[in-house]
């Protein structure tokens, strides 16, 4: 073999050893997803999942990812091989549809649907049809859902009346169901309140109270030593509150007209009386409001958000003061809105069951609504009722008891024509109803000598017993 041949049969052995080591080829195949927009709770998401490739088709499979990537869950399958699909998800019902091959529609998404999601597709080698070639592509599906319930109501009541100090009040709007979590505002009388964000700490949420950053004392910035001596001055002789103005069902008096409470051992009064009071400070009328919000994240995906507002309360400017609470969010067209009316008590209407009470009864005294308003009106903060007996305890012995409803077990004659009052209080004032007990079956009766029980007759008129003799001697002549 000459020189060249050998060289020609050395490249030509080289070239045949570069071919036997590059692999057949096996096709290509590439996997994209639309990315989704955000979607509400209830709506039907269509899962698109592309593919390009020169090979067959083997399978098409999505998955649920969880716990951060480490759990995949198997929800729906293609099989191109038998041309069948089917679902993973036995407790959703067979909720998804196939739509295409490599398509899945979910319809009516809830908060548990959000989340990642991957579609793996699968052709065969085009070498061997025991080898699969696999492709994936991923996609995020945002659930929201708009908050499903706002309330709002005072942080720590029912409450006293606090009659010479100022205190704070904080309003409490909590908004549930949401995801994301919403925002939060508040409104008096329909414009937005300028507020000064500050934080809670955790032994201060139980309190009224707020732990405020570069800020002064709420309560003590407007209330000095002079205004509590003028406040104190305005007690009667025996350290009691009067009462600055008086109110029955018949009439009402102008606010600012003094009536004293007079003794019960020689007052006139009617059946039921109300009288309101007033606090006694001198307060700004420019208040500072602070805001402070929490989000507590819930087991099924969304979020309750609580925003406090705290201010130091003004009885005399914030009394029917009407504060909103709005909240916003990104799957509401427009915002929630919950609204209250801060109220003082307006006299408890009282109701007394029997209405004609005998020897022995039990009788009930029930608040029912108040003097002052509509029918079953409600009055906010809830008023704290306070039951006490004019001139001395209550039967059972006891100074005073709290609640809607004072109950007398088997009164006494005793009893009879005493007098209770019920006081009615939140943050914004306090109010008092004083009722009558009138007890029946009671007759005056005179003991003679003999030991004979002899029932006073009443007063007769004038020629009675004249005219009753003359008509027995009457019926003896004939």
């Amino acid at each position: 073999m000459s020189p060249v041949q050998a060289k020609c049969f050395l490249l030509y052995m080289t070239v045949i050893q570069l071919f036997s080591s590059v692999p057949p080829p096996t096709g290509y195949l590439t996997v994209t997803i639309e990315p989704l927009p955000p979607v509400v709770v209830g709506e039907t998401v269509t899962l698109k999942c592309n593919f390009k490739t020169d090979g067959r088709l083997r399978e098409i499979v999505w998955y649920r990812v969880t716990d951060g990537g480490t759990i995949k869950q198997k929800i729906f399958t293609y099989d191109a091989m038998f041309n069948t699909n089917y679902s993973h998800m036995e407790d959703y019902r067979r909720r998804e549809d196939l739509v295409y091959q490599s398509t899945v529609r979910l319809p009516e998404v809830r908060i548990s649907d959000n989340g990642p999601y991957e579609c793996h597709v699968g052709i065969y080698d085009r070498a061997t049809r025991e080898k699969v070639v696999l492709a994936s592509g991923n996609v995020f599906l945002t659930v929201m859902s708009p908050p499903n319930n706002i309330s709002v109501v005072a942080e720590n009541t029912p409450a006293a009346f606090s009659r010479y100090q100022a205190q704070n009040f904080t309003l409490v709007c909590t908004a549930k169901g949401g995801k994301p979590a919403p925002s939060v505002y508040f409104k008096r009388d329909g414009e937005l309140i300028e507020v000064i964000s500050y934080t809670q700490s955790s032994g201060e949420q139980g309190g009224g109270s707020a732990g405020v950053r570069g800020a002064r004392p709420l309560i003590s910035r407007d209330l000095d030593d002079t205004k509590l001596q003028r406040s104190l001055s305005l007690l009667d002789p025996e350290g009691r509150v009067p009462r600055l103005y008086t109110e029955s069902p018949q009439r009402v008096h102008t606010q600012g007209q003094q009536s004293y409470e007079p003794s019960p051992a020689t007052e006139v009064i009617p059946e039921t009386v109300v009288s309101r009071e007033f606090p006694r400070w001198v307060h700004s009328t420019d208040p500072l409001y602070y805001f402070s919000h929490t989000n507590i994240p819930q087991s099924d995906g969304s979020v309750v958000v609580q925003a406090r507002l705290t201010w130091t309360l003004n009885p005399q400017l914030d009394n029917d003061a009407l504060f909103s609470c709005e909240v916003k969010h990104p799957a509401l067209s427009m915002p929630m809105q919950t609204e209250v009316t801060l109220a003082a008590p307006k006299g408890p209407k009282l109701f007394m069951s029997p209405t004609r009470a005998k020897v022995g009864d039990t009788v009930r005294i029930t608040v029912q609504g108040f003097q002052v308003g509509s029918p079953g009106n409600e009055v906010f903060p809830e008023p704290l009722f306070t039951w006490t007996r004019v001139g001395g305890r209550l039967l059972d012995g006891s100074a005073e008891r709290d609640g809607k409803e004072l109950i007398l077990e088997r009164v006494p004659a005793e009893l009879n024509g005493s007098m209770y009052r019920c006081t009615a209080q939140n943050p914004l004032g306090s109010t008092d109803t004083h009722t009558r007990l009138i007890v029946f079956g009671t007759r005056a009766c005179v003991c003679v000598c003999v030991c004979v029980c002899v029932c006073v007759p009443p007063v007769l008129p004038a020629g009675y017993r004249t005219s009753r003799l003359n008509l027995k001697k009457k019926k003896n002549h004939i």
